[in-house]
């Protein structure tokens, strides 16, 4: 049947008439439409039947018409100016015409438009509806004749945010036909039919719930856009009805909603005034609506603005989630970010307007934000520069009572809270601070300024007990530092020129005027400025430099540069110990940091020689770093500042900082620092892989031979020769001729020429070749060039033989020619003064120790050309009489060889340096030669222990470290007499020491076996505490990674050898002198703490797994023993049981997963995979617990249980650590 829609002008032009003949339609279509109207009202707008199809379809036959028609008429009730008296509720009574049908059938559209599978057109049409009925509502008299319905307002409320596709509704793809429009698809699905029972209707919906999904339904950009205008146009109905009419309820939660429904490109404005037909975003339009609730029309403003205020909370934050629900955090978008700046613009805009009304409740959003921002360091920044933009809105009164609730809220007891207050604190710096206001009490004057920000949020947080508080407070107090500009600087240092003499003696007013003109923040950094505050700061960044926590310590690094670079505080060599120190730290991440904060700090303060030095000590020797990341970095420092600002000398002035420093770095590692040498060669084969040096850098550097910077210009040269042929040879040979010539020749220039002459030897002609070789030989046949010297030429004579000759073999008859000769002239001299008996009388030192050492260098190239004759020679020198009750036994108590060849010659009376040059060239010879070496091995190691004479004892301990390289099996059994120089009473051969040991274990010359491991982690507590730094440094970084399981497989053994126990069948049983055992023993309750020490060194560097297994091997193998009776309960077991509880109970032992305390281990989270990483290390933790307190009780218990009961029997005192231990084990 089709269905004639009635129109106005079919009838009649009354635009009054309209209305009626609308719903006479509605009436009289209908087989029974006042029944149906009256099944909607009874049931309150909840479940009801459908329209009767036809009656929809003539309503919708020609789309909307029907609907902007009837707007159109009705909108004339609502003008002002409508031109009648006459009442729309009248005309309706007059006619017996009920309103609630109309109401029924705009409902009817509104509830259809709300289903999830409603099309494009069911959304318009609800849309319109319910803009419909919010007209209806703002009619005069609406609510007299019962149009109002509690539930029909909520539903036509409710359209504005359903009838918008949500989520996945956005992206639903039709399966079956792609291209069709919704349009027709709305047009395709239409029903003629008369209206089915509800049972048989709800039935036919499940059937066809599967057919529904198989087709879904798809809106394209043209749909939405058609839904967006809709929903546009209803909700400016409905903001025209706000000020009409009372709302006691929440439609702010729909506008909070629409505040987020799409982007605003443009800014608007709030305004109270604010014409809503001029709007041009739904977000616009949704906060005025927001805006006119505040009214006191819509109830207590207060309670109005904490309703508002709460659900804007979300977008503030920057999360979604219903009310009531768990809320997760959005990405970071434009709109989310852009959504989160217009509610902070619009709460400022209320704050302005209401003032004192709306200052308590702001406070309780600023609370709000504090309590819910999310654990993601994004968020927490949002969060604070939102907070920091509201609070700013307080007057001085309410802004210092937050300030001192924020400041209660950064000691709760949770982390994140903790952590999110040093964001706040940080964000709130950026406002200009408050000026001192009367009214306020002297403590809440002292809450506005950035001072109490800094000392008391910031800085006091600094020794938090959670590494992560801790670390945030150093990031921030180095962002606090990081924040003055130049003037304020100038401005500190001028009041710590006052400071100095006394802030009391200086005039008042000069005072004020001095901290008036410093600008904001400068009053933060005045407390750095007086030296007792000052000196509390770097105490305790030193502290937090060392931390436990990897994050700390790259924090603290930070704010010491941020110190230290301006110079705040002045620079002290403790604060540089502590740079140096973190550029060998164990984590990667602080070692860069260091490398970073110490490099930035000598660009700062190029001119302090301190810092330069300090530089160079930290950053060149981590070339070597066994990380390659960390090499990089130290590789791009030196880079940065050695190598970038060499200029040619043309270009050169003091006046450039940069040049300036370069040369000056390299003047310090030429005179002072040549020990870096071997780190710098490192440094520069890497960059000469790189091809790092150009023509361009080569003659750079050349161009300053002839300067003030000639010694490193050569230096330079001398590294850098190797890898660039591309030299000027002239001027090499030129420079050589011109120094070798010299009297007084510098010692330094001189080396690194002759090296320079080695590297280019190659490429030289054949004449200059030969002419060198002859000049350099009869240089050397003279005698008279430095020490240092004769090593750089002899390997320069040697490089060019080998660039003379075409063969090695004619090379090495060409050096037994030329270093033959040498060694001839040094044999002479040498039997002129050991075989005359008056040669002693007539010898001249400096040149005896020339022809030892010239001797020493050639004989190594031409071993045939050496004579026994050389070597009685030189075991003369070294002889001398010695007391033989000095003499102690060999190692391990082993009988003395019957060939003891130095003691056999009868010594001259040489002069100590002499004899230790001597020693040195006796080493060279014997590894040339090995039957001198099996002669004189044993007499080295006595040598050790006899003589007093430092510089004797230093080079025996290299030799003999050079022969065990050479010859293993043969000095293998003197590792312990050069061990005990561990213990020598000079330190520097302790650290000589240290450094062979180091490099021969590093090389697997020498093994871990007897009583070398205890000797070597003695050195840990040296007296010195460079010494036990470098110790540490070579077990750590340079041992342990080559065996990993070192420390673990000595442990125990470490217990009973340091408490100098021998009665274990199976510990501490090496053969040992007695001589040693004083040595290296730490026995007695003074030496507790050393050996304390050394356990907790070793157990903080075990894995994991070697920390449980050690537990079950300490119970096993010590406590059990004194169970079994096979070791006897007496006093001298009694240390050794005081430490092995003492270990058991320290933090080490525990493993890495059960140190931190419970609240420790909740760590702000940022991102997803943290939050996984947190929950599966909680359960890790568990997991270790109850296998830990199973092996305790199943393994442990009965031991200490059957100890206990022995120790209180025989009353030794060990039993009080016995029950400290238990005391921990029971607090775990």
């Amino acid at each position: 049947m089709k269905i004639r829609r009635i129109t106005v002008s079919s009838y009649c032009c009354n635009y009054k008439l309209f209305v009626f003949m609308f719903v006479q339609v509605v009436c009289v279509l209908h087989l029974f439409p006042l029944a149906w109207v009256d099944t909607v009202w009874e049931l309150d707008f909840t479940e009801t039947e459908p329209l009767d199809p036809r009656i929809e379809e003539g309503i919708t036959e020609d789309g909307l018409d029907a609907f902007s028609e009837l707007y159109e008429n009705l909108y004339s009730f609502v003008a002002e100016d409508h031109g009648t008296t006459e009442s729309i509720w009248t005309l309706f009574a007059e006619n017996n015409l009920s309103p609630s049908a109309l109401v029924a059938v705009l409902y009817h559209f509104v509830q259809v438009a709300q289903n999830k599978k409603a099309n494009v057109q069911q959304r318009i049409y609800g849309l319109h509806a319910a803009g419909l009925y919010f007209l209806l509502l703002e009619i005069p008299g609406s609510v007299v004749n019962q149009v109002f319905h509690q539930v029909m307002f909520d539903k036509c409320l409710q359209t504005l945010r359903k009838s918008w596709p949500q989520g996945c509704e956005l992206t639903r793809k039709r399966k079956k036909d792609h291209a069709k429009s919704s349009q027709a698809e709305a047009r395709r699905n239409k029903k003629k039919g008369r209206p089915t029972r509800k049972e048989s209707f709800d039935i036919d919906e499940i059937f066809e719930e599967d057919e529904d999904q198989e087709e879904e339904i798809y809106f394209s950009a043209h749909d939405l856009l058609q839904i967006r205008e809709a929903i546009f146009f209803l909700l400016k109905n409905f903001l025209r009805l706000l000020p009409k009419f009372s709302l006691k309820e929440k439609p702010h939660c729909i506008f909070v909603e629409l505040t987020t429904f799409e982007p605003a490109v443009h800014e608007f404005e709030f305004s109270g005034t604010m014409n809503i037909n001029q709007a041009k975003y739904v977000p616009e339009l949704a906060y005025h609506g927001l805006r006119l609730l505040c009214s006191p029309l819509h109830g207590v403003e207060n309670k109005t603005l904490h309703r508002i205020f709460h659900r804007l909370l979300n977008i503030i934050l920057m999360l979604e989630g219903e009310e009531g629900s768990r809320h997760t955090a959005l990405s970071v978008t434009p709109q989310v970010t852009g959504a989160r700046n217009q509610g902070i613009k619009f709460i400022s805009s209320i704050v302005d307007e209401l003032k004192e009304v709306a200052f308590p409740v702001l406070r309780i959003l600023l609370q709000h934000i504090c309590a819910k921002v999310p654990d993601k360091a994004d968020y927490r920044t949002f969060a604070a520069q939102a907070l920091m933009q509201l609070l700013n809105k307080l007057p001085c009164a309410e802004y210092a009572d937050f300030i001192a609730w924020l400041y209660r809220y950064s000691h709760n007891t949770k982390i994140p809270y903790r952590v999110f207050a040093l964001d706040v604190a940080l964000a709130l710096l950026d406002l200009p601070e408050r000026k001192p206001d009367s009214s306020l009490s002297v403590d809440h004057q002292k809450l506005l300024k950035h001072k109490f920000l800094v000392q008391d949020m910031v800085f006091g947080r600094c020794s938090d007990k959670a590494p992560t508080v801790r670390s945030k407070a150093l990031s921030s107090f180095a962002y606090c530092l990081e924040m003055k500009t130049a003037t304020t600087l100038e401005s500190i240092q001028e009041v710590r020129s006052c400071s100095t003499l006394s802030v009391c003696c200086l005039p008042c007013q000069y005072l004020l005027v001095v901290l008036q003109s410093l600008p904001v923040l400068d009053l933060m950094t005045l407390f750095l400025c007086f030296p007792g505050t000052g000196k509390e700061i770097m105490v305790m960044l030193r502290l937090r430099a060392g931390d436990e926590k990897t994050n700390v310590r790259k924090s603290a690094l930070q704010v010491f540069m941020s110190i230290l670079k301006h110079n705040v505080i002045p620079c002290t060599p403790e604060d540089l110990s502590t740079l140096q120190d973190r550029c060998r730290d164990p984590a990667v991440s602080v070692r860069k940091q260091a490398l970073q904060s110490i490099t930035e700090l000598l660009t700062t303060q190029h001119n302090n020689v301190m810092i330069q030095k300090a530089w160079l000590t930290g950053v060149v020797p981590v070339v070597m770093d066994s990380e390659n990341s960390v090499q990089e970095k130290a590789l791009d420092c030196l880079d940065q500042l050695l190598l970038q600002h060499i200029r040619h000398y043309n270009k050169f002035t003091h006046e450039d900082r940069n040049q300036t420093l370069a040369w000056d770095l390299l003047a310090l590692i030429t005179a002072e620092n040549q020990e870096l040498s071997r780190y710098l060669n490192k440094a520069f084969y890497v960059w000469s892989q790189k091809e790092k040096f150009s023509s361009t850098f080569i003659n750079n550097v050349m161009s300053h031979v002839e300067t003030e910077h000639a010694a490193s210009a050569w230096m330079l040269l001398a590294k850098v020769a190797g890898s660039s042929p591309k030299l000027d040879y002239s001027k090499i040979i030129e420079s050589w001729d011109s120094v070798s010539r010299q009297q007084n020749i510098s010692t330094d220039t001189a080396g690194h020429i002759l090296c320079v002459i080695g590297h280019v030897a190659k490429h030289l002609p054949r004449n200059t070749q030969c002419r060198l070789i002859d000049d350099i030989k009869c240089w050397l046949k003279e005698f008279k060039c430095p020490l240092e010297v004769i090593s750089p030429a002899v390997e320069a004579l040697q490089k060019l033989c080998h660039a003379y000759t075409d063969a090695p073999e004619e090379a090495q008859k060409l050096l037994n020619q030329v270093c033959g000769d040498l060694v001839s002239v040094c044999e002479s001299y040498i039997s002129s003064i050991v075989l005359k008996e008056d040669g002693a009388e007539q010898l001249q030192e400096d040149l005896l120790v020339r022809h030892l050492f010239t001797l020493g260098e050639t004989a190594q190239l031409c071993p045939a050309k050496v004579e026994k004759r050389i070597f009685l020679l030189i075991q003369s020198i070294l002889a001398c009489p010695v007391n033989v009750d000095q003499l102690s036994s060999p190692p391990d108590g082993e009988e003395l060889p019957v060939s003891q060849p130095l003691s056999q010659i009868r010594g001259s009376a040489m002069p100590s340096v002499v004899r230790a040059h001597a020693f040195i060239t006796l080493g060279k010879l014997c590894l040339q030669h090995e039957d001198l070496a099996k002669k004189c091995v044993a007499a080295l190691a006595r040598e050790l222990e006899v003589s007093e004479d430092v510089a004797i004892r230093n080079n025996v301990v290299i030799v003999m470290c050079d022969l065990c390289i050479r010859y293993t099996t043969m000095v293998d059994r003197y590792i312990p007499n050069i061990s005990m120089c561990l213990k020598d009473p000079n330190p520097f051969i302790r650290k000589q020491t240290l450094i062979l040991l180091t490099n021969l274990l590093q090389e697997e010359f020498v093994k871990w076996k007897e009583s070398l491991f205890f000797r070597f982690v003695s050195s840990l507590v040296d007296p010195n505490s460079d010494i036990a730094r470098f110790g540490e440094f070579c077990l750590v970084h340079l041992l342990l990674k080559r065996n990993p399981v070192m420390f673990s497989q000595h442990f125990i053994e470490c217990i009973f050898h340091f408490n100098s126990y021998e009665k274990h069948e199976k510990y501490n049983k090496f053969p040992q002198s007695e001589r040693s055992k004083n040595l290296f023993s730490l026995k007695g309750k003074d030496n507790k703490g050393k050996r304390m020490q050394i356990y907790r060194f070793l157990l903080e560097h075990f894995t994991d797994e070697q920390r449980f297994n050690i537990t079950s091997k300490i119970s096993l193998n010590v406590l059990e023993c004194f169970v079994d009776g096979i070791l006897p309960l007496d006093m001298e077991a009694n240390e050794l049981l005081s430490d092995t509880f003492e270990v058991l109970r320290c933090k080490e032992i525990k493993l890495s997963a059960m140190r931190s305390k419970h609240d420790e281990d909740i760590q702000p989270v940022e991102d997803e995979m943290d939050m996984a990483n947190a929950v599966m290390q909680a359960a890790q933790k568990k997991l270790i617990s109850q296998v830990q307190k199973k092996n305790f009780i199943e393994n442990i218990i009965p031991i200490i249980t059957s100890l206990k009961s022995l120790l209180e029997q025989a009353r030794i005192p060990a039993l009080r650590d016995l029950m400290n231990y238990l005391r921990v084990r029971k607090d775990l």
